[in-house]
């Protein structure tokens, strides 16, 4: 089974851990509540714990559609059985990332490991590129994620991206705020392969 694209759902790339922080949690929740209440679903990686469970659980509770992605080599790692929504089941972490891709008409990005920030450099690889059209918002909540915005600008400063490619990173401190910016983004279509629902 394939799903069909959804043109108001957001992705949300983020930690399938805790963090130290509290905070991370309670704000990935509230940032769940804030989609759903703008009458937006959620695309995520299926993830039962940490920090997806969270903005799935905040997205649930006040109505919203979940849909989760996970291959079968994460299922377990990742507490997939405890994952909030319809998730479906693929074959390799490609396949996840199409598919979501697919799914979504913009990217949020909270507090996250190893794997966000390689979601989140692909997409906005992807935007620099033309091949998605997609906007792409980064939650700084506290601050969260200033050193890899200092980067960025460090980039720039020595030449190796344009300020007009920065751009295509957008920041947002609040909720409200990445809501405005994700607007109601449009992108390419991605062929997804053996994508299927477990429940």
């Amino acid at each position: 089974m394939t799903p069909t694209s959804k043109s108001r759902s957001i992705a949300v790339f983020c930690g399938a851990r805790a963090g130290t922080r509290r905070e991370h949690l309670d704000f990935a929740r509230d940032f769940g509540a804030a989609l759903a209440r703008e009458g937006l679903d959620l695309v995520y990686g299926a993830g039962g714990v940490g920090v997806m469970r969270a903005v799935a659980d905040g997205v649930m509770e006040h109505g919203g559609g979940v849909t989760g992605v996970i291959p079968r080599t994460l299922h377990d790692r990742e507490r997939a059985d405890r994952a909030p929504g319809t998730i479906f089941l693929v074959r390799t972490m490609h396949h996840r990332k199409a598919l979501m891709y697919r799914l979504a008409s913009g990217f949020a990005v909270l507090p996250g490991g190893l794997g966000t920030l390689d979601e989140l450099m692909e997409v906005a690889t992807w935007n620099q590129l033309s091949l998605l059209t997609k906007p792409v918002v980064v939650l700084n909540h506290r601050g969260f994620y200033d050193p890899m915005l200092a980067m960025l600008d460090h980039l720039v400063a020595e030449g190796f991206i344009a300020a007009h490619e920065r751009r295509l990173i957008q920041v947002a401190e609040t909720a409200e705020e990445a809501i405005r910016l994700l607007g109601a983004g449009t992108g390419a279509s991605l062929r997804v392969a053996e994508a299927v629902a477990v429940r």
